[in-house]
Protein backbone atom coordinates (compact mmCIF):
# COMPACT_ATOMS: atom_id res chain seq x y z
CA UNK A 1 0.00 0.00 0.00
CA UNK A 2 1.35 3.42 -0.97
CA UNK A 3 2.23 5.55 2.01
CA UNK A 4 1.65 9.24 2.57
CA UNK A 5 3.63 11.80 0.63
CA UNK A 6 7.24 11.69 1.80
CA UNK A 7 8.64 14.74 3.59
CA UNK A 8 10.53 17.00 1.23
CA UNK A 9 10.14 19.94 -1.12
CA UNK A 10 7.81 19.64 -4.10
CA UNK A 11 6.67 21.79 -7.01
CA UNK A 12 2.94 21.28 -6.77
CA UNK A 13 -0.45 22.65 -7.76
CA UNK A 14 -2.44 24.17 -4.92
CA UNK A 15 -5.38 21.78 -5.27
CA UNK A 16 -3.03 18.77 -5.15
CA UNK A 17 -1.26 20.23 -2.11
CA UNK A 18 -4.64 20.47 -0.40
CA UNK A 19 -5.47 16.84 -1.18
CA UNK A 20 -2.13 15.53 0.07
CA UNK A 21 -2.40 17.61 3.24
CA UNK A 22 -5.83 16.13 3.95
CA UNK A 23 -4.37 12.62 3.77
CA UNK A 24 -1.57 13.58 6.17
CA UNK A 25 -4.16 15.10 8.54
CA UNK A 26 -5.91 11.72 8.67
CA UNK A 27 -8.72 12.18 6.16
CA UNK A 28 -9.88 8.72 5.10
CA UNK A 29 -13.20 9.57 3.48
CA UNK A 30 -13.48 11.91 0.53
CA UNK A 31 -16.80 12.51 -1.13
CA UNK A 32 -17.59 15.05 -3.81
CA UNK A 33 -18.96 16.06 -7.13
CA UNK A 34 -16.78 17.58 -9.88
CA UNK A 35 -16.94 21.35 -10.23
CA UNK A 36 -14.43 23.77 -11.73
CA UNK A 37 -12.01 24.96 -10.36
CA UNK A 38 -11.84 22.43 -7.50
CA UNK A 39 -12.06 19.23 -9.56
CA UNK A 40 -8.36 18.42 -9.33
CA UNK A 41 -8.85 17.74 -5.62
CA UNK A 42 -11.51 15.14 -6.36
CA UNK A 43 -9.55 13.57 -9.21
CA UNK A 44 -6.46 13.27 -7.03
CA UNK A 45 -8.41 11.84 -4.11
CA UNK A 46 -10.00 9.25 -6.40
CA UNK A 47 -6.54 7.86 -7.03
CA UNK A 48 -4.95 8.40 -3.64
CA UNK A 49 -7.68 7.35 -1.20
CA UNK A 50 -7.47 3.62 -2.03
CA UNK A 51 -3.68 3.85 -1.73
CA UNK A 52 -3.86 4.97 1.90
CA UNK A 53 -6.70 2.68 2.90
CA UNK A 54 -9.41 5.31 2.64
CA UNK A 55 -12.67 5.54 0.72
CA UNK A 56 -13.55 7.78 -2.22
CA UNK A 57 -17.10 8.26 -3.49
CA UNK A 58 -18.36 10.50 -6.27
CA UNK A 59 -21.93 11.48 -5.42
CA UNK A 60 -24.74 12.59 -7.69
CA UNK A 61 -24.52 16.20 -6.48
CA UNK A 62 -23.17 18.44 -3.75
CA UNK A 63 -26.13 17.84 -1.44
CA UNK A 64 -25.40 14.12 -1.44
CA UNK A 65 -21.71 14.88 -0.98
CA UNK A 66 -22.01 16.90 2.21
CA UNK A 67 -24.54 14.49 3.68
CA UNK A 68 -22.27 11.51 3.00
CA UNK A 69 -19.37 13.40 4.58
CA UNK A 70 -21.46 13.98 7.70
CA UNK A 71 -22.42 10.31 7.81
CA UNK A 72 -18.77 9.27 7.70
CA UNK A 73 -17.95 11.81 10.40
CA UNK A 74 -20.73 10.41 12.61
CA UNK A 75 -19.01 7.03 12.27
CA UNK A 76 -15.77 8.59 13.55
CA UNK A 77 -13.95 9.02 10.23
CA UNK A 78 -12.23 12.26 9.28
CA UNK A 79 -14.03 13.41 6.14
CA UNK A 80 -13.75 16.14 3.55
CA UNK A 81 -15.47 17.47 0.47
CA UNK A 82 -14.42 20.17 -1.98
CA UNK A 83 -16.51 22.38 -4.22
CA UNK A 84 -16.91 25.87 -5.65
CA UNK A 85 -19.57 28.58 -5.29
CA UNK A 86 -22.66 26.90 -6.80
CA UNK A 87 -21.89 23.67 -4.96
CA UNK A 88 -21.38 25.53 -1.69
CA UNK A 89 -24.82 27.08 -2.16
CA UNK A 90 -26.34 23.60 -2.38
CA UNK A 91 -24.58 22.49 0.81
CA UNK A 92 -25.87 25.25 3.06
CA UNK A 93 -28.73 23.46 4.82
CA UNK A 94 -26.47 20.52 5.61
CA UNK A 95 -23.74 22.82 6.94
CA UNK A 96 -26.27 23.96 9.52
CA UNK A 97 -26.98 20.30 10.29
CA UNK A 98 -23.25 19.69 10.83
CA UNK A 99 -23.19 22.56 13.32
CA UNK A 100 -26.28 21.26 15.13
CA UNK A 101 -25.01 17.67 15.33
CA UNK A 102 -21.49 18.90 16.17
CA UNK A 103 -19.96 16.74 13.47
CA UNK A 104 -16.42 17.69 12.38
CA UNK A 105 -16.10 18.09 8.61
CA UNK A 106 -13.74 20.00 6.31
CA UNK A 107 -15.21 21.83 3.34
CA UNK A 108 -12.81 23.21 0.75
CA UNK A 109 -14.24 25.96 -1.44
CA UNK A 110 -12.12 26.97 -4.43
CA UNK A 111 -13.93 30.19 -5.24
CA UNK A 112 -14.81 31.31 -8.74
CA UNK A 113 -16.59 34.27 -10.29
CA UNK A 114 -20.29 34.54 -9.56
CA UNK A 115 -23.20 34.87 -9.03
CA UNK A 116 -24.89 31.81 -10.52
CA UNK A 117 -22.72 29.94 -13.03
CA UNK A 118 -20.63 33.09 -13.38
CA UNK A 119 -17.26 32.36 -14.93
CA UNK A 120 -16.35 28.80 -13.91
CA UNK A 121 -12.73 29.06 -15.05
CA UNK A 122 -11.85 32.36 -13.37
CA UNK A 123 -11.33 33.40 -9.75
CA UNK A 124 -13.59 35.11 -7.28
CA UNK A 125 -13.84 36.03 -3.61
CA UNK A 126 -17.60 36.14 -3.37
CA UNK A 127 -18.17 33.25 -0.95
CA UNK A 128 -16.73 34.63 2.30
CA UNK A 129 -20.11 35.76 3.61
CA UNK A 130 -21.96 32.69 2.33
CA UNK A 131 -19.46 30.50 4.15
CA UNK A 132 -20.23 32.27 7.42
CA UNK A 133 -23.95 33.01 7.14
CA UNK A 134 -25.25 30.68 4.43
CA UNK A 135 -27.26 28.35 6.63
CA UNK A 136 -30.05 29.59 8.86
CA UNK A 137 -29.87 30.02 12.61
CA UNK A 138 -26.94 30.71 14.92
CA UNK A 139 -23.73 28.72 14.64
CA UNK A 140 -20.01 29.37 14.22
CA UNK A 141 -17.40 28.14 11.76
CA UNK A 142 -13.68 28.58 11.23
CA UNK A 143 -12.55 29.53 7.73
CA UNK A 144 -8.99 29.77 6.37
CA UNK A 145 -7.74 32.02 3.55
CA UNK A 146 -4.67 30.56 1.78
CA UNK A 147 -2.76 32.76 -0.65
CA UNK A 148 -0.39 30.18 -2.19
CA UNK A 149 0.06 26.38 -2.47
CA UNK A 150 2.14 26.15 0.71
CA UNK A 151 -0.57 27.85 2.73
CA UNK A 152 -3.22 25.71 1.06
CA UNK A 153 -1.28 22.68 2.31
CA UNK A 154 -0.71 24.00 5.83
CA UNK A 155 -4.21 25.40 6.31
CA UNK A 156 -5.89 22.18 5.21
CA UNK A 157 -4.17 20.37 8.08
CA UNK A 158 -5.13 23.19 10.45
CA UNK A 159 -8.75 22.98 9.26
CA UNK A 160 -8.91 19.29 10.14
CA UNK A 161 -7.41 19.98 13.54
CA UNK A 162 -9.82 22.76 14.47
CA UNK A 163 -12.81 20.80 13.14
CA UNK A 164 -11.88 17.83 15.31
CA UNK A 165 -11.01 19.95 18.34
CA UNK A 166 -14.25 21.98 18.37
CA UNK A 167 -16.56 19.55 16.54
CA UNK A 168 -17.53 22.12 13.90
CA UNK A 169 -17.55 22.53 10.12
CA UNK A 170 -14.23 24.10 9.07
CA UNK A 171 -13.62 25.76 5.71
CA UNK A 172 -10.61 26.37 3.52
CA UNK A 173 -11.59 29.28 1.26
CA UNK A 174 -9.09 29.22 -1.56
CA UNK A 175 -9.76 30.75 -4.95
CA UNK A 176 -9.11 29.64 -8.51
CA UNK A 177 -5.73 31.37 -8.65
CA UNK A 178 -4.51 29.64 -5.47
CA UNK A 179 -6.10 26.29 -6.34
CA UNK A 180 -4.50 26.05 -9.78
CA UNK A 181 -1.31 27.92 -9.00
CA UNK A 182 1.93 25.91 -8.98
CA UNK A 183 4.51 26.63 -6.33
CA UNK A 184 6.99 25.25 -3.84
CA UNK A 185 5.44 23.13 -1.11
CA UNK A 186 7.48 21.87 1.81
CA UNK A 187 6.09 18.72 3.38
CA UNK A 188 7.57 18.64 6.89
CA UNK A 189 8.72 15.58 8.76
CA UNK A 190 5.64 13.97 10.26
CA UNK A 191 7.03 14.51 13.76
CA UNK A 192 6.56 18.26 13.12
CA UNK A 193 2.92 17.92 12.09
CA UNK A 194 0.33 18.44 14.80
CA UNK A 195 -2.62 16.09 14.33
CA UNK A 196 -5.69 16.59 16.54
CA UNK A 197 -8.24 13.85 17.27
CA UNK A 198 -11.68 14.08 18.82
CA UNK A 199 -11.94 13.71 22.58
CA UNK A 200 -13.50 10.36 23.43
CA UNK A 201 -15.82 9.66 26.39
CA UNK A 202 -14.21 8.66 29.68
CA UNK A 203 -17.28 6.54 30.43
CA UNK A 204 -16.95 2.96 29.12
CA UNK A 205 -19.56 1.74 26.61
CA UNK A 206 -21.05 -0.72 29.11
CA UNK A 207 -22.20 2.30 31.13
CA UNK A 208 -23.80 3.90 28.11
CA UNK A 209 -26.86 4.93 30.10
CA UNK A 210 -24.69 7.45 31.96
CA UNK A 211 -23.32 8.97 28.77
CA UNK A 212 -24.77 12.25 27.49
CA UNK A 213 -23.74 12.88 23.86
CA UNK A 214 -24.35 16.61 24.24
CA UNK A 215 -23.38 17.08 27.87
CA UNK A 216 -23.50 20.83 28.55
CA UNK A 217 -20.92 20.66 31.33
CA UNK A 218 -18.40 20.56 28.46
CA UNK A 219 -17.92 23.36 25.97
CA UNK A 220 -17.09 20.63 23.45
CA UNK A 221 -18.64 17.33 24.55
CA UNK A 222 -16.68 14.07 24.13
CA UNK A 223 -17.52 12.30 20.88
CA UNK A 224 -18.89 8.78 20.66
CA UNK A 225 -19.04 7.41 17.13
CA UNK A 226 -21.90 5.36 15.82
CA UNK A 227 -20.94 1.75 16.48
CA UNK A 228 -18.80 2.46 19.57
CA UNK A 229 -21.43 0.90 21.83
CA UNK A 230 -22.94 4.04 23.28
CA UNK A 231 -26.57 5.07 22.99
CA UNK A 232 -26.61 8.00 20.57
CA UNK A 233 -29.48 9.95 19.07
CA UNK A 234 -28.88 12.57 16.39
CA UNK A 235 -31.47 15.05 15.19
CA UNK A 236 -31.51 18.42 13.51
CA UNK A 237 -34.27 19.45 15.90
CA UNK A 238 -33.44 21.41 19.03
CA UNK A 239 -32.36 18.73 21.48
CA UNK A 240 -31.39 18.07 25.07
CA UNK A 241 -28.13 16.65 26.37
CA UNK A 242 -29.23 13.13 25.43
CA UNK A 243 -29.78 14.21 21.83
CA UNK A 244 -33.55 13.79 22.07
CA UNK A 245 -35.82 16.55 20.67
CA UNK A 246 -36.58 19.24 23.23
CA UNK A 247 -38.24 22.43 22.03
CA UNK A 248 -38.31 24.32 25.33
CA UNK A 249 -36.78 27.74 25.84
CA UNK A 250 -34.30 26.31 28.33
CA UNK A 251 -33.05 23.60 25.96
CA UNK A 252 -32.80 26.06 23.07
CA UNK A 253 -30.77 28.54 25.10
CA UNK A 254 -28.46 25.93 26.58
CA UNK A 255 -27.65 24.28 23.25
CA UNK A 256 -27.34 27.24 20.89
CA UNK A 257 -25.30 29.39 23.25
CA UNK A 258 -22.84 26.52 23.63
CA UNK A 259 -22.64 26.04 19.85
CA UNK A 260 -21.54 29.64 19.33
CA UNK A 261 -19.37 29.83 22.45
CA UNK A 262 -17.08 27.11 21.09
CA UNK A 263 -15.62 29.56 18.60
CA UNK A 264 -16.39 32.91 20.19
CA UNK A 265 -14.66 32.09 23.47
CA UNK A 266 -11.60 30.88 21.57
CA UNK A 267 -11.62 33.56 18.87
CA UNK A 268 -8.40 35.27 19.94
CA UNK A 269 -6.61 31.91 20.03
CA UNK A 270 -7.93 30.87 16.63
CA UNK A 271 -7.62 34.07 14.58
CA UNK A 272 -4.49 34.58 12.47
CA UNK A 273 -3.32 37.47 10.36
CA UNK A 274 -0.19 39.09 8.96
CA UNK A 275 0.84 42.71 9.35
CA UNK A 276 3.43 44.50 7.20
CA UNK A 277 4.50 48.08 7.96
CA UNK A 278 1.41 48.92 10.00
CA UNK A 279 3.38 50.73 12.71
CA UNK A 280 4.23 53.78 10.62
CA UNK A 281 1.59 53.86 7.89
CA UNK A 282 -1.14 56.41 7.24
CA UNK A 283 -2.88 53.95 4.90
CA UNK A 284 -3.57 50.29 5.74
CA UNK A 285 -4.52 47.98 2.87
CA UNK A 286 -6.61 44.95 3.87
CA UNK A 287 -6.39 42.11 1.36
CA UNK A 288 -6.63 38.32 1.50
CA UNK A 289 -6.12 35.21 -0.60
CA UNK A 290 -4.44 35.65 -3.97
CA UNK A 291 -5.23 39.39 -3.94
CA UNK A 292 -2.78 39.85 -1.07
CA UNK A 293 0.08 38.99 -3.44
CA UNK A 294 -0.83 41.87 -5.75
CA UNK A 295 -1.30 44.12 -2.73
CA UNK A 296 2.16 43.30 -1.36
CA UNK A 297 3.83 44.30 -4.61
CA UNK A 298 1.79 47.49 -4.88
CA UNK A 299 2.69 48.43 -1.30
CA UNK A 300 6.39 47.78 -1.92
CA UNK A 301 6.38 50.17 -4.90
CA UNK A 302 4.31 52.75 -3.02
CA UNK A 303 6.74 52.80 -0.09
CA UNK A 304 9.64 53.25 -2.50
CA UNK A 305 7.81 56.38 -3.65
CA UNK A 306 7.56 57.63 -0.07
CA UNK A 307 3.93 56.69 0.56
CA UNK A 308 3.49 55.30 4.06
CA UNK A 309 1.23 52.31 3.46
CA UNK A 310 1.02 48.92 5.15
CA UNK A 311 -0.77 45.60 4.74
CA UNK A 312 -3.17 43.75 7.03
CA UNK A 313 -3.82 40.24 5.68
CA UNK A 314 -6.33 37.94 7.40
CA UNK A 315 -5.16 34.32 7.22
CA UNK A 316 -8.41 33.25 8.86
CA UNK A 317 -11.56 35.15 7.91
CA UNK A 318 -13.86 33.58 10.54
CA UNK A 319 -13.40 34.44 13.31
CA UNK A 320 -12.33 37.82 11.95
CA UNK A 321 -9.88 39.73 14.19
CA UNK A 322 -12.15 42.71 14.73
CA UNK A 323 -10.40 43.58 18.01
CA UNK A 324 -7.14 44.17 16.12
CA UNK A 325 -8.93 46.43 13.62
CA UNK A 326 -10.23 48.44 16.57
CA UNK A 327 -6.72 48.68 18.03
CA UNK A 328 -5.31 49.93 14.74
CA UNK A 329 -8.17 52.39 14.37
CA UNK A 330 -7.20 53.89 17.73
CA UNK A 331 -3.76 54.82 16.37
CA UNK A 332 -3.76 58.51 15.55
CA UNK A 333 -1.33 58.10 12.65
CA UNK A 334 -3.65 55.82 10.61
CA UNK A 335 -5.87 57.87 8.33
CA UNK A 336 -7.46 55.32 5.98
CA UNK A 337 -8.22 51.62 5.72
CA UNK A 338 -8.46 50.34 2.14
CA UNK A 339 -10.16 46.98 1.61
CA UNK A 340 -9.24 45.33 -1.69
CA UNK A 341 -11.26 42.26 -2.72
CA UNK A 342 -12.75 40.63 -5.80
CA UNK A 343 -16.36 41.30 -4.88
CA UNK A 344 -18.59 44.31 -4.40
CA UNK A 345 -17.89 44.64 -0.68
CA UNK A 346 -18.00 41.77 1.79
CA UNK A 347 -15.08 42.07 4.20
CA UNK A 348 -15.37 45.83 3.64
CA UNK A 349 -18.63 45.81 5.62
CA UNK A 350 -16.98 43.96 8.51
CA UNK A 351 -14.09 46.43 8.66
CA UNK A 352 -16.36 49.45 8.32
CA UNK A 353 -18.44 48.28 11.25
CA UNK A 354 -15.42 48.35 13.60
CA UNK A 355 -13.65 51.51 12.42
CA UNK A 356 -14.84 54.70 14.13
CA UNK A 357 -11.99 57.18 13.60
CA UNK A 358 -10.30 56.52 10.26
CA UNK A 359 -11.87 56.46 6.80
CA UNK A 360 -12.71 53.10 5.20
CA UNK A 361 -12.52 52.83 1.42
CA UNK A 362 -13.44 49.82 -0.69
CA UNK A 363 -11.64 48.89 -3.89
CA UNK A 364 -13.82 46.35 -5.64
CA UNK A 365 -12.83 44.45 -8.74
CA UNK A 366 -14.57 42.57 -11.52
CA UNK A 367 -15.33 38.98 -10.46
CA UNK A 368 -13.04 36.63 -12.32
CA UNK A 369 -10.06 38.93 -12.55
CA UNK A 370 -7.19 39.35 -10.12
CA UNK A 371 -6.42 43.05 -9.58
CA UNK A 372 -2.95 43.82 -10.86
CA UNK A 373 -0.41 45.52 -8.58
CA UNK A 374 -0.45 48.57 -10.85
CA UNK A 375 -4.19 48.97 -10.36
CA UNK A 376 -3.93 48.76 -6.58
CA UNK A 377 -0.97 51.15 -6.65
CA UNK A 378 -2.92 53.70 -8.69
CA UNK A 379 -5.76 53.60 -6.15
CA UNK A 380 -3.32 54.01 -3.25
CA UNK A 381 -1.77 57.02 -4.94
CA UNK A 382 -5.18 58.64 -5.46
CA UNK A 383 -6.05 58.13 -1.80
CA UNK A 384 -2.66 59.49 -0.70
CA UNK A 385 -3.05 62.65 -2.81
CA UNK A 386 -6.49 63.30 -1.28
Amino acid sequence: MTKLLKPGVYFMEGNIACAEAALIAGCRFYVGYPITPSSEIMHHMARRMPEVGGVFIQMEDEIGSIMAALGASAAGVKSMTATSGPGLSLMQESIGLAAMLELPVVIVDVQRAGPSTGIPTLMGQGDVMQCRWGSHGDYEVVAYLPSNPQEFFDMTIEAFNIAEQLRIPAFVLADKVVGQMYGKVRVPDYSEVKITERTKPDIPPDKFREFLPYDSKYLVPPFAAAGDGYRIHMTGLMHDERGYPNLTKEASWKLVTRLVRKVRENAKKIAKWDEINVDDSKIIVIAYGSVSGSAKKAIKIAREKGIKVGLFRPRIVWPFPTWRIEELDSKNYIDTFVVVEVNMGQIYHIVKGYVKNAKVIHISHAPGYLPEPEYILSQIEKIYKR
